[in-house]
């Protein structure tokens, strides 16, 4: 079953899977700075299984003038031992349906262009390439 991380405790469990994803990520800082995007509307939904967390989605509902309001994966990503066993699909198959009873025009996300596996994986759940993502890191870090 997908729950939301609402308690301090869910969200802090989930820390140990989201930073395979992002391993730039502190442990002492991470809920901290989950309670600061929950503000600007991120959530973070997560599969448990045997009372641990394997597989997280951070996301948040938008809107803007390019693809009104839309559902953005920030973050989505099964624990190493527990991939290929269907929690992406779940976890994606899930956040749709989210984006659909909020009446969502788009369900979108970025990923790292090193991250052959996970496009493989998106490709199959339906996504396309749809323009290409820039940045320029202005803090110096």
């Amino acid at each position: 079953m997908i729950k939301i991380a609402e308690t301090d405790g869910e969200i802090d469990n989930c820390f140990d899977v989201m930073s395979e994803l992002r391993p730039n990520l502190i442990q002492k800082d991470f809920l901290s700075i989950v309670r600061q995007m929950e503000k600007e509307g991120f959530q973070l939904a997560y599969i448990e299984e045997q009372e641990k967390v394997i597989s997280v989605a951070g996301f948040r509902i938008a809107t803007n003038l390019f693809m009104g309001r839309h559902l953005y994966v920030d973050d989505l990503v099964t624990s190493e031992q527990a991939r290929s066993n269907g929690y992406g699909k779940k976890l994606i198959s899930w956040l749709q349906t989210k984006a659909e009873e909020e009446k969502c025009d788009y369900f979108h996300l970025d990923s790292g262009t090193q991250r052959d596996r996970a496009h493989k994986f998106y490709f199959t759940q339906g996504f396309s390439i749809a323009s290409y993502h820039f940045n320029k890191n202005i803090s110096g870090s």
